[in-house]
């Protein structure tokens, strides 16, 4: 019955297109990445320095990509400067009660940050070719440059939760949790990608490698603990999660991607990081494929809801 049913099974869908969780997916890994870095800037050995400078690289490219996917999704590229500028006035755009507003401003900022790690792990690792940026890897510069890292990476790997959260349709606005999953899925993604992407480019460091195998196990446990409290603070709307896409999250989100990398790094065996941290990724781009689409193929004729 129509009373049964949230209000937000009532709603418009957004229309959000495989675009959207590409970006959702690389925009999380970008996030986490730079947080890492900034953590490994402050916290680390020198040891950890590779991985630091590996992690501030892939922040630089997720953020790339992820502007290139948000402005491709408009359908008119060049709308994205409406987003920044007003188009009357040549002022710029903010929006502080608009989500959409605040989030190209903080995927900018974000940018900005990932830039300069970027370019003062490039004047380390090739001080020839990029002396002109040693400065952004003094004392100093490195610590602004990493607390900016840190704020900012946390901003863009839980956005995306908030975002859906404030949208008022199923599932996404049924529960604050939302985005501190988000969260958590971006921080054992990163990890991953990092784990793997040292591997292909043999940087070395087998402390650093069993911090961050640690740091996953940390992730991945809190990121199950997130969406269990997740779907029970769902109430009625977890009917909308009562068929192939319920599956898929138990399946491909939760087992996959979860449990069974757990497992793996019970073993602490060296040959099975890759295997691990390639399922955690499929297990985060498949928690927000679950999430997106179980949403926009819902809503409401009559009595009848339509999946």
């Amino acid at each position: 019955m129509q009373s049964d049913l949230p209000s937000t099974f009532f709603t418009a869908p957004p229309h959000f297109r495989w675009l959207i969780i590409l970006y959702f997916f690389i925009g999380g890994i970008s996030g986490g990445a730079l947080l890492l870095a900034g953590l490994v800037r402050l916290f680390g050995r020198s040891e950890d320095r590779p991985f630091a400078r590996l992690a501030s690289y892939v922040a630089l490219v997720g953020a790339v990509i992820s502007a290139i996917l948000l402005t491709v999704d408009l359908g008119v590229p060049v709308r994205f400067w409406h987003m920044v500028v007003q188009n009357n006035t040549g002022r710029l755009m903010f929006k502080g009660w608009s989500p959409m507003s605040v989030g190209v401003w903080g995927l900018m900022i974000f940018s900005f940050f990932a830039l300069l790690a970027a370019l003062g792990s490039l004047s380390e690792d090739d001080p020839s070719r990029w002396r002109p940026f040693r400065f952004l890897a003094d004392t100093l510069i490195a610590f602004i440059v990493a607390i900016g890292g840190i704020i900012t990476g946390l901003f863009l790997a839980g956005y995306t939760g908030v975002l859906l959260a404030v949208t008022n349709r199923p599932i996404w606005a049924d529960s604050s949790w939302l985005g501190l999953v988000f969260l958590l899925s971006a921080i054992s993604t990163s990890v991953a990608a990092l784990l793997l992407l040292a591997r292909w480019r043999r940087v070395e460091g087998p402390g650093t490698v069993a911090w961050l195998l640690g740091l996953d196990r940390i992730a991945l446990i809190l990121e199950l603990l997130a969406i269990i409290i997740f779907l029970v603070s769902l109430g009625g709307a977890i009917h909308a999660l009562l068929n192939g896409w319920g599956v898929l999250l138990i399946l491909g989100v939760i087992v996959l991607g979860i449990l069974i990398p757990l497992l793996i790094h019970r073993g602490r065996a060296v040959r099975n990081v890759a295997l691990s941290a390639a399922l955690v990724l499929v297990g985060g781009f498949l928690l927000r494929v679950v999430v997106l689409l179980s949403s926009e193929g819902i809503h409401v004729v009559g009595t009848q809801v339509i999946r």
